[in-house]
This record gives structure tokens, C-alpha cells and sequence, in this order.
């Protein structure tokens, strides 16, 4: 339901409090006091028969006796009376409350009552179980807290009350201060995702915080995550990392935790910055919310202690962050600013008896260097230099905390001599921390942040989601093994499926005798070296645990005996059974290749995730693996061999040459489109895929199936990232008979849009965009084209067999999916030929689809052409109220539906 009827939950004016107490040490009476010293200046109504006044106040003995409709109901009464509470403040036209109280259950059947008497009103409830809810900027602390929180512009979400409590307390010590606190408890309704969506447009919120245990709505969470990021820093800690933690958290929150691989790769596709201990969340925040996304983050360092800057140096290469190598002319210039003993490198040692001069002429020299991306100045304290006075001539050159346009990180180290000198940082913006350590981390925070944000914004360089595959082919494949209730492919059966998919296997032939086996080796032998016979059963998949396979086989005379050999281990470990067959292929030798692993697992929270890593026999001791949510592109394919180990492998090292990316980009994009089309696909691994300068070869295969759901069409629903939705494609005949191709949008159309934004007119332009717009940024146009398809959609229309737009039409859902945006633009020359019918009832039929209610568009009323047209689609215009000069036009899409 994600934030419908949750406005005046996070903006009150008035609160019921249900089991508001005088009873000192109850959680009534906490809350009651609370809300009342936290200075909430609206109207506060306890509810409680036991009362006539609690606090002060008047008391109420039900819902039915309030003054009018609470903006907010909190609830701290026993679990049985929670669902009777619920309908009763339902019917005042609350429609939000919070639910303190424990003991909801599942189990106890007292979880679904609550959610049975919300429903109908679209009624809201945050918790059961959870501390409560803390507005410091509407001075509402409905909670029981300890304390009250400073306001500020931190807002923290929590599956944890006493995560809350803890970093409160903290928090105060530090003057840090939060737009918002929010204990989730057991999210019975109310979730992350929803908070997400309220606190991405709050104008208080600066950067979201959040504390995990479990995402049980992995879909929903990224797609909000997504959202809020792009406009914000949204930093989170998962609990769990370990398998330990991870079973300790399940317990505490009722949900599996998730893999934490799949948990990583989950955060990096949502631009969310993981951190690993609580007292970072606050010092990512601090950071990233001082400076915008580097490109780069290439760090240079200005010392005046030779071992400070090589400590750093070396945490800094602990956090895998990248030191900057000066150009030519910044050396240069240093040599001409610095004595000549100075470190002639990066760190740049501007020696211990550094001035201030000295200070501000070197670090004003490296910031100009263009391949430097951050500054970090470090002091260590010295009689022959004021630690003060470098301070001041560092923090003259600052702007905002920057120097020409850099980020300016600061370590001046000691105490009592650096106190002051910091003081001079803090008050130029400067951040300024006590160790290298601390400000190193600082870097590491900026730069995992800034990548995380280039991922919502970088284009693939080649149509990946085009993986060519020939679903008909896997398809009756699968469908064979599922007619025989086979969940596992035979080893010929997955090397075909892969093959449809564009991944290369060696040639298998089949053969269910001695002789057979022995003529096909013989036929494989005239090309190849050696052959390999392997055991072929339908019942088998680990062949060699039962000695079927045999490798480097060179006569067709070894093929047969090998062939006989299979057949008897095979009947002593199965009762006297005989093999299905034997499958015979070439020995590939590639030498330089190295053997990796490609496979699909299932997440319990995120379900299937790509894994690719170190292959071979060795793989579970080796343990380098990386894992990627499907669907993939080749930026992201990319990204996960990088990841790893063998990735450094596979970039090439002494004589061996390096492997063909391409190539593997291209199988693990098979991969993940795979499970996209084919749901039932429940496993799969390719081990070993050689790689190498020649390509790649998938050396052996196994997938398994979920006979369950055999035949289930794609796109597969279990995916936490919706994928391409391939099954709008379409194409449409234009007025004068030219053809036209209608599909959605892909981040690669980026590139046509500079040549269709040409073929519209200036005029066209004002009436799409409400306004005279001479430049669109490419960073607006990734944004246009790096769509969510979630939550948004966009169909180009191009003309049949040319890559040139002709017209786009677009939608925007709120988060609730009720209502959507649309718009509309056509190039200039091809309007009054269809194509903008043709697009938008394209789109009015998704829209329908899926199941968004009303339509919605602000058209500037002098546009009596686009008015025409979308009264002829059905839409109603009125004059805005809000705004002059502005028609709004709305399609009902439920009228018809029944």
C-alpha cells in the first residue's frame, strides 16, 4: 500500500493516546509523559475507562467519545483489545495508527484480526511491537524513549526499539540531531520501503539512516530505496552478516535475514551505502550529506609528517581506495613551492617545518590537479610550526569545504595542540577528523557513495537485454524433464539449454551402447586430440562420485572399455541397474583458460541471484564468489567479476593474455536472462566455464527445476528487480502506411535522444515541458532513460528498422500505484500521422495492466491541440486552481472494468 494515509502519521496535529496512564513505570504513562515534555503542540487525547484525566488531561473512555478524528492513534493497551481498537478509531476517520504492544502473532491469531479491521479503511498501523514514533521538527516524541531526540536532519528507521534508544543517547553526547525516529517492530503493515517513500521528499530529511534485520518485501524495498537515493543519501546496516547473526536475527525479527552476498548486491542495485558498525551510519551521514558524488575518487594527501601520510596510505589501500598519481605539471609546480627534500610524490611530505605558506601553495597546487578527485591535509604537531596557523591558511583556501571544487578532508593529530586547530577546520566547513584512520574511512565513505550513485546512472555500451535466445527450444526441453518428473536436466539436456541461450558448449554425442560410444569417439577423434566419455543418466547428476567420468581418452578402443567401465560402477552402486547411456565429447585443452563458475541460487529473501567466481574442483575450499541480482546488463556483469578474485585473473598477468570480456559478459547476461524467461529454473551451475583471449566454453552444466511450477510463463515474478518487460513490445501502422516499432525503454536510448530533441520544435518543447527548455543535461536525459519499471514506463515509438525516436510517451506512478503522470512529445515533422494515439493507448492499456487507477497530466491550457487529442482519448480537463494557465486532464481507468 506503500504511503497512502501515511501524511498526517508522519505531520500530526492531533494524537489519541489508547492506554494513556497515571500509573507510574506503565508504558501508558511513559508515552503520555513523553508526547507532553516533548513540547507537541496539538491535541493530545488519552483514551483509557480508568480515567477521567490522565495527566492533566481529559480522558476518554473509547474512540466513539472523541471530539473529532485523531491525525494519529498510539496504542499501548493489551494485544487482545488491539483489533477492536483499530475498528473503532477507523470509524472516527483515523487513518493511521502505531502500535507499541507486543504479542501480535501469527501463531495466536491476534496479528491477522488487526490487519482483518484495517483493511477496509486503508487503514495504517506501524509496529506491532516497536518503540514508537519520534518527530523532533513536530516536537512529537510518542514513544517510550528515555529521552527525546534532538531535531536535526538524520532520519532513522529501525527493526529495532533498542537500536533507537541506544543511538539517542549517543546521539545527544554528539549533537547530532533527526528529522525522524521510526521503530518498525514487526511491520505487519507498515514497512521500510513505505518510510522510504515518505522521507525521500521530506524537506527536513537530509539522509535516510536505516538498522536491519530482514527486507521482507525485497521488490518493493529497492524500488523505494532506488527513489529515495537518487535524491538523497540512504546509508544502512544489515544485521547478520554471519550466519550466526544472521540465525540470532531471524529469531528476533520472525523473517529470514537473506543471504548476506544477495544482501550486498540488493543495497549496490538500490545506490544504498552499507556500512558495517553502527558508529559509522553516523559518520557516512556526516560526509555524504557535506558533498556531492565524485566522479573518481582519487585521493591526494598533503602532510608534514612523512609516517602519517604512509599510515594513511596503507588504510587507505585497506578500504581499496585509489591514491592519485600527480601530473607531471603539479610536480613541477610543488618543486618550485617546496624545499627539495620533499617526498617528490603522493603523499606530497611537505616536511616537518612546514609554514603556513607552505601549507596553502601545496595544497593549492595539488587540488588544481585534474586527476585528483578529494584532498586529505594532514599535521602532526611540531615546535618549528604552529599547528594553528597551517589551520588558518588551509581553511582560507576553503569553500563550502572544498578547494577548487574538491572535497577537503582534515587530520590534525594530537589533542591538546590540534583542539583549536580543528575548531579552524570545522568552522571553514573543513571536515576535520583525529586519526588517519577516521579520515580515510571519511574518503571510503564518500567514494562508496558516490559509485553507489553512479550505478542508478550508468549506461550499458551494448543492448544487453537482447540476449538472443530461443525460448521454444528450452522450453521443450523443460518440458520434457517435467513430464517425466525429472527436477534435475540431464548434463546433455542443460549443455542445450544453455547452448539456445548463446553460451558455447563443447559437441555431445549420445550413446546408449558399447559400439555406439566407441563409433562416436572415433568421429570426435578425427578433429580433437582426446576424448571424455561421461556417464549419461537422468537419475545421476554428481557423475563423478560414482567414477562417471573419464577423461584424455585417445583411441575409440579406450572410449568403448571406458564406456564398460561407467556401466559397471554404475550397476554396483545401483543395484545391478543399467546406465541410461553415455555421452561422449571432445577433451578441451585450452591452457591459458581460466576456470571459473557461473550458477543461479535461491535467496530465501531475494530469490535467484546470479553467482559467479572461482570454478574447478577445489570451489568450496577456494570460496571466491560474488553474487549480482538478475536481470543483468553488461556494466553489471562486469561489475560481478570485478568482485572477485579470479576477476584480477581474468584481466591478464605475465605471458597469459587476458580473457575475453565480452564474451563472458555475454554468458552471464545469458544466465540471468534465463531465469527472467523461466521461472521453474530453481538452480543452475556451470562449472568449470573456461574462459580465456579465445572466449568462453561451458566445460559442464547441471540445472534443476521446480516441477511445481513447470510451464510458468515470464518474466519471472520472484525477481526482486522487475525486468525488461519484453512482453510490451509492439509496432503499429502509422497514417500514411510507414510501420513503426513500439517497445519500452532501455538506458542505451540515451544516445538517440539528442537527435530527436533536434527534430522538436521549440514551441513543442514549452508546451511538454510547461516551460522554454533550450538544454536537457545528460544527466536528465539518463534519468529519462533509466527508468524503474516498477514504477515507471516509457514507450518509444521508431520508425521499422531505423534507431531513431519518433515519439515517447511516458508514465509516473506515486508510490501507492493508484495514480500516475503522464506525457506525451512527438518529433515536430511525424505529428498528425497516429503515432501519438498509437503510444498512448499503448500506454492507457498498461497503465490498466497494471492496475493503476486514474491517470493524470498538467497540460498549459493554450495547448488546444494536445487538449483535442486527450479529450479524444477519453481524458476530462478542467482548470487548475493551484495553478494559472494550467489544465489538468484525468483518466479513470477503473470506469468499465466492473
Amino acid at each position: 500500500m506503500t504511503i497512502r494515509n501515511l501524511e498526517k502519521a508522519f505531520h500530526p496535529t492531533s494524537v489519541a493516546v489508547f492506554g494513556g496512564s497515571q500509573k507510574p513505570g506503565s508504558v501508558g504513562n511513559v508515552v503520555m509523559s513523553n508526547i507532553i515534555t516533548g513540547g507537541f503542540e496539538g491535541e493530545i487525547w488519552p483514551v483509557n475507562p480508568k480515567y477521567d484525566a490522565v495527566h492533566g488531561r481529559k480522558c476518554y473512555a473509547d474512540a466513539g467519545q472523541l471530539p473529532s478524528a485523531p491525525d494519529l492513534g498510539i496504542i499501548v493497551t493489551p494485544a487482545q483489545t488491539v483489533p477492536g481498537i483499530i475498528t473503532a478509531l477507523a470509524a472516527t476517520g483515523c487513518r493511521a495508527a502505531i502500535c507499541l504492544t507486543a504479542g501480535l502473532t501469527g501463531e495466536n491469531g491476534l496479528r491477522q484480526q488487526m490487519l482483518d479491521a484495517a483493511y477496509p479503511h486503508l487503514f495504517r498501523i506501524f509496529g506491532p511491537n516497536i518503540l514508537g514514533l519520534i518527530l523532533p521538527h513536530a516536537m512529537l516524541n510518542a514513544s517510550f524513549s528515555h529521552m527525546n531526540a534532538n531535531v536535526g536532519g538524520i532520519a532513522l528507521l529501525s527493526q529495532s526499539g533498542a537500536m533507537i534508544t541506544s543511538i539517542i543517547d549517543w546521539a545527544a553526547d554528539k549533537e547530532i540531531g533527526f528529522s525522524a525516529l521510526v521503530s518498525l517492530g514487526d511491520m505487519a503493515d507498515v514497512d521500510v520501503a513505505d518510510c522510504l517513500d515518505m522521507l525521500a521528499n521530506d524537506r527536513h530529511t537530509k539522509a535516510i539512516l536505516m538498522y536491519l534485520e530482514s527486507i521482507p518485501n525485497p521488490r518493493k524495498f529497492i524500488t523505494a530505496a532506488r527513489a529515495a537515493s537518487r535524491l538523497k543519501p540512504v546509508i544502512a546496516i544489515k544485521a547478520g552478516r554471519h550466519e550466526k547473526a544472521a540465525k540470532a536475527a531471524a529469531t528476533h525479527t520472525g523473517a529470514l535475514a537473506g543471504m548476506d552476498g544477495a544482501v550486498d548486491a540488493a543495497l549496490e542495485r538500490a545506490g544504498v551505502l552499507r556500512v558495517r558498525y553502527l558508529e559509522e551510519l553516523f559518520d557516512a551521514a556526516e560526509i555524504t550529506t557535506r558533498f556531492k558524488p565524485l566522479q573518481s575518487d582519487r585521493l591526494a594527501i598533503v602532510t608534514n609528517g612523512g609516517g602519517a601520510g604512509v599510515l594513511a596510505v596503507d588504510q587507505l589501500a585497506d578500504t581499496k581506495g585509489l591514491l592519485a598519481d600527480l601530473s607531471p605539471d603539479t610536480i613541477e609546480a610543488l618543486n618550485q613551492l617546496l624545499p627539495p627534500t620533499w617526498s617528490h610524490t603522493n603523499p606530497v611530505d611537505i616536511i616537518g617545518d612546514a609554514p603556513p605558506e607552505r601549507y596553502a601553495s601545496a595544497v593549492a597546487a595539488v587540488a588544481n590537479d585534474t586527476g585528483v578527485d578529494a584532498i586529505l591535509v594532514m599535521n602532526c604537531p611540531t615546535a618549528l610550526a604552529s599547528a594553528s596557523d597551517a589551520a588558518k591558511a588551509v581553511a582560507a583556501l576553503s569553500e563550502k569545504g572544498m578547494i577548487s571544487g574538491k572535497p577537503v578532508l582534515a587530520c590534525w593529530l594530537g589533542e591538546h595542540t590540534a583542539r583549536d586547530a580543528r575548531a579552524i577546520l570545522q568552522k571553514a566547513g573543513i571536515a576535520s577528523f583525529s586519526t588517519p584512520g577516521d579520515a580515510v574511512a571519511a574518503h571510503a565513505f564518500i567514494a562508496g557513495w558516490s559509485r553507489a550513485q553512479a550505478a542508478l546512472s550508468r549506461v550499458p555500451e551494448s543492448r544487453s537485454e537482447d540476449v538472443g535466445g530461443q525460448r521454444a527450444r528450452v522450453a521443450a526441453i523443460l518440458a520434457t524433464a517435467s513430464a517425466e518428473k525429472r527436477a534435475i536436466l540431464t548434463e546433455p539436456e542443460a549443455k542445450d539449454v544453455l547452448s539456445a541461450y548463446g553460451i558455447p558448449v563443447p559437441q555431445t554425442i549420445i550413446a546408449t551402447t558399447f559400439d555406439e560410444a566407441e563409433n562416436a569417439a572415433a568421429k570426435l577423434l578425427k578433429t580433437h586430440g582426446r576424448v571424455v566419455v561421461k556417464l549419461y543418466s537422468k537419475t545421476v547428476s554428481h557423475k563423478s562420485d560414482i567414477g562417471g567420468v573419464v577423461l584424455n581418452i585417445s583411441t575409440p578402443v579406450e572410449a568403448r572399455a571406458a564406456a564398460f567401465g561407467i556401466a559397471k560402477r554404475f550397476a554396483r552402486h545401483r543395484n545391478g541397474e543399467k546406465p541410461d547411456g553415455y555421452s561422449v565429447q571432445p577433451m578441451i585443452s585450452r591452457k591459458m583458460a581460466r576456470e571459473c563458475l557461473v550458477g543461479i541460487a535461491r535467496d530465501p529473501v531475494f530469490g535467484p541471484v546470479i553467482v559467479f567466481g572461482t570454478g574447478g574442483t577445489a570451489v568450496e575450499v577456494i570460496r571466491d564468489t560474488a553474487m549480482a541480482l538478475p536481470p543483468l546488463d553488461d556494466i553489471l556483469g562486469r561489475d560481478l567479476v570485478a568482485r572477485t578474485r579470479i576477476g584480477k585473473l581474468l584481466e591478464g598477468f605475465r605471458d597469459v593474455p587476458a580473457a575475453d570480456m565480452e564474451a563472458l559478459t555475454r554468458s552471464l547476461n545469458a544466465v540471468s536472462q534465463l531465469i527472467v524467461d523461466f521461472p521453474e529454473i530453481s538452480g543452475l551451475d556451470i562449472n568449470p566455464l573456461l574462459a580465456d583471449a579465445e572466449g568462453v566454453i561451458a566445460l559442464d552444466a547441471r540445472i534443476e527445476i521446480d516441477l511445481a511450477r513447470s510451464g510458468e510463463p515470464g518474466p519471472n515474478r520472484d525477481l526482486p528487480i522487475r525486468p525488461y518487460p519484453a512482453d510490451w513490445v509492439s509496432s503499429f501502422i502509422s497514417h500514411n502506411g510507414k510501420r513503426f516499432a513500439m517497445r519500452p525503454i532501455k538506458p542505451v536510448d540515451l544516445n538517440l535522444y539528442p537527435r530527436f530533441f533536434e527534430g522538436v520544435s521549440q514551441e513543442d518543447i514549452r508546451y511538454r515541458f510547461l516551460s522554454p527548455r533550450r538544454h536537457f543535461s545528460e544527466a536528465m536525459i539518463k534519468r529519462l532513460t533509466q527508468i524503474d519499471y516498477e514504477r515507471e514506463m516509457a514507450f518509444i515509438a521508431l520508425p521499422e528498422g531505423v534507431e531513431e525516436i519518433a515519439g515517447i510517451a511516458r508514465i509516473a506512478c506515486d508510490p501507492s500505484r493508484i495514480n500516475a503522470e503522464f506525457g506525451i512529445l512527438v518529433r515536430s515533422d511525424l505529428q498528425h500521422e497516429g503515432i501519438g494515439h498509437a503510444l498512448m493507448e499503448h500506454l492507457i492499456a498498461y497503465s490498466r495492466a497494471e492496475g493503476i487507477e486514474r491517470l493524470e497530466g498538467h497540460i498549459l491550457s493554450e495547448n488546444s491541440k494536445m487538449l483535442k487529442f486527450i479529450r479524444e482519448l477519453g481524458f476530462t480537463a478542467r482548470s487548475s486552481m493551484d495553478e494559472p494557465g494550467i489544465t489538468f486532464a484525468t483518466l479513470d481507468l477503473t470506469a468499465g472494468t466492473g
